[in-house]
């Protein structure tokens, strides 16, 4: 499991080491995994400004609620950061090999995320926490 991870490491800071795996995909294919990719990092990048946005707007929430909150979707973000390398790396390793594309249950586990702390938002708004 190390190795695994070790190798994973160094694909994601140089992923030129790519080529030596299996044959080259059509270019569309690789393109259409970085447009995915960089959909990912908008995700996360758009969760990163919910994070700041809950922290300096929701000034009505106790500080540890709204830290509490602002800490939960800055993680989400880093997570979906880090998710989409991995993603990228799995599919690109994957057409390059002539194998299945990887299954990710990471969407799911997002949307719940955003939905769960949505409702918590809702719900400390509603009631007026901290006042």
């Amino acid at each position: 499991m190390i190795d695994r991870l070790r190798e994973t490491f160094r694909l994601w800071c140089a992923p030129r080491r790519l080529r030596a795996e299996g044959s080259t995909p059509d270019y569309r294919f690789s393109l259409a995994n970085e447009r995915t990719f960089l959909a990912w990092i908008r995700t996360a990048l758009a969760l990163v400004a919910g994070g700041i946005a809950v922290d300096q707007f929701l000034t009505g929430l106790s500080w540890g609620m709204r830290t509490t909150i602002a800490v939960a979707v800055l993680a989400s973000a880093a997570m979906c950061a880090f998710r989409a390398v991995n993603h990228w790396l799995g599919c690109e390793r994957a057409m390059r090999r002539g194998e299945d594309l990887p299954v990710s249950r990471f969407p799911v586990l997002l949307a719940t995320a955003t939905a769960l702390a949505a409702l918590l938002v809702l719900a400390a708004v509603a009631l007026g926490a901290g006042q």
